[in-house]
Formats: structure tokens, sequence, C-alpha cells
């Protein structure tokens, strides 16, 4: 039997996995990767060890106290690390900071494979990594130091976890300290990357899923749509692609291509730039069917600049729409994701 991964998320953001072997508990896997996950007793009587399992399935047995962790609480879905065995990958939601766990980043170098501009509007940077392929959540991103700099700029995978082959989808921006290396980069260029981080990033899919991307926030739906390829889901998949200028326009043949791959997947791309031409014009809010929205059973991901969450979650407010879960990541130029 194969051992599982476990994705361990702390609150600062910080994602680190570890290799839980069959029969094994989190808390001593955990302890296994030099990661120091809060615990007191180890035997199911504090309840200092209590995280919350986001996904995946396990079993935490019956040596614990009631005291420690309810009936209530396991039923929402937390959990005793020191009790919990994996029975299949997990995901879990440590309450405290990677500092606190006596753990950090991973650390990685790759190596530029390609560049391909997008007119003024967006790069896509591909990149070999030199070592072992990075594990992360779809929809999470990871920090690159820009080479010469002294910088780091943060962006979103738009590939597939567990690859050699990382992509990214990079907003051009003038004068930027990314977008100006980027104009002198090569294949073969050295990049030193850290992460993953975030909590954007697909849950367990059990329900239509609406995803509403802004510009170059269309990176982790990339990302995401690949894993549900690959895990042939048969779930209802709604993309509405937003854009400034038809120009913005970027990655629709990546985009088309998963109506082939899924075949429950739709999308729709709109342009704000009311001289376009383009079928869909105005904002996304404009352009989200009922059908989509599944009379409120179903689970929104919203990845843009911050005045479209914004108008989002007021359109979902005006309007009494209320999503299973709503989650969202604002982004801005030169600055870290920050997500909900």
């Amino acid at each position: 039997m194969s051992s599982y991964n476990i994705a361990l998320n702390f609150e600062d953001g910080v994602t680190r996995f570890v290799e839980c072997k069959p029969g094994q508990k989190v808390l001593d896997a955990a302890f296994r990767a030099k990661i120091n996950l809060p615990m007191d007793c180890s035997d199911g009587v504090c309840g200092t060890c209590k995280c919350r399992a986001e996904s995946g399935s396990y079993d935490l047995g019956d040596e614990y106290i009631e005291d420690a962790l309810s009936e209530d609480e396991k039923d929402s879905g937390l959990v005793l690390t020191c009790q919990m065995v994996p029975t299949s990958d997990c995901v879990i939601a440590v309450p405290a900071s990677s500092t606190v766990c006596k753990t950090e980043q991973s650390k990685f170098a790759a190596t530029v494979s390609r560049i391909e501009q997008h007119n003024d509007a967006a790069v896509v940077l591909d990149m070999n990594v030199d070592a072992t392929a990075p594990v992360f959540l779809p929809g999470q991103y990871i920090n690159i130091d820009v080479p010469g700099s002294g910088q780091y700029r943060s962006y979103s995978f738009s590939s597939a976890p567990g690859e050699s082959k990382i992509s990214f989808l990079i907003k051009k921006i003038p004068g930027g300290v990314m977008s100006t290396w980027l104009e002198s980069a090569q294949p073969g260029s050295k990049v030193e990357l850290a992460g993953p981080l975030g909590s954007f990033y697909l849950r367990a899919v059990e329900r239509p899923l609406l995803f509403l991307a802004g510009g170059t926030g269309l990176a982790p739906f990339l990302s995401m749509l690949e894993v549900l390829a690959r895990t042939d889901s048969q779930q209802k998949v709604h993309l509405i692609y937003g854009v400034t200028r038809d120009l913005d326009l970027v990655q629709v043949d990546a985009i088309e291509a998963y109506v082939a791959k899924l075949p429950n997947f739709t999308y729709t791309t709109v342009v704000a730039d009311a001289d376009s031409n383009h079928p869909h014009k105005g904002w996304v809010t404009q352009h989200m069917p009922a059908e989509a929205l599944n009379d409120g059973d179903v689970d929104v991901y919203l990845c843009g600049p911050p005045p479209m969450v914004d108008a989002v979650r007021r359109h979902f407010d005006d309007n009494g729409v209320k999503p299973n879960s709503f989650h969202y990541e604002k982004f801005t130029p030169n600055a870290a994701p920050r997500t909900a």
C-alpha cells in the first residue's frame, strides 16, 4: 500500500506536504518531517493538537476523550492529529503559523524553458524544476526571486501539481521588476522559488463549480481545470473570464481545450471595453447565468483584482446569492495575494 500526501496549511499561508505511511498518525508523520505541530499529551486527552481536515478520508479511532474532541467538533471536520490516521491524501488547516511549528516555505530552483509574449497584456513563463517536482494544491501561488533584483514576486501556478514543468501567467507591468527581467530573460536562465503558499485552492468537488477569473487571475483556474480533467470529474463547471480589453484575452485556446476534456465544462469570455466588438461586453456579474448559480448549491471560486472581487461580493449580497462556499483571492501588481 502506498503512502499518502498530507498538505499542512498553516495560518500564515505556508503549505508543507508530508508523507504519511499507512496506519501512521499525522502528528508522527509531521514529526518525522521535522515539523512540530501543536501538541501536549499526544494521547487524545488535551485537545492541543486540534486541527481542521478540509479534505480527504481518515480514521480517528476511539482512544480520545470527548473533552478533547466533541462529536459536534468531529462532525464539523475538526480532528486530533495525534489520533488521525489518513486513508487517502488529505488537506489539514493548522491553527498556528509555520514559524511556531518550526518550519518554513520549501525552496527549490528551476530553469526557464519558454517565454511567450501575449501582446502587451501578459507573459506565459514555463520552467523546468531542477530537482523534485513541486507539490502544491491547485490554485496556490509561489514566490519567485527575480534575478539580479533582490526582490521576489508572487504568482499562481497555471500548471498542475506534481510536474517537473511549471507554468505561470504573468501580467505585464511597464517598469515592473518581473516584467523588466522577462524582457531580456532567455531559456536556460536560473530562478529560485519558495512556496507553495495561499488558502485559495480547489477543495473536494462535491457540487457544481463557478469559476470567476479577472485578467491574469485566470492562472489558478487553468491549474484547477487540469486537475479536474485528470481526475475525470463529471461535475458541472462554468468559467467566466473577464478582461478590460480584447488584447487582454489570453490563453483562450487553453480554456477551449477543456471543453473536450471535461464533459460538463462551459465558459464565457467578457470584455469591459464599450468599444469592443466582443459578443459579451461589460462585467462578469452581467454574464452570470442563473443555472451556473444552481440555486446556491454551488462552490464559487474568484480570482481577480480587488475592484472585481468587491463587485462580485456586492452583487451576491444585493441579489441574495448565498453559494454553498465562496473562495476568493485578490491580487494587485507587485503584491502578494490575499485570500478568504
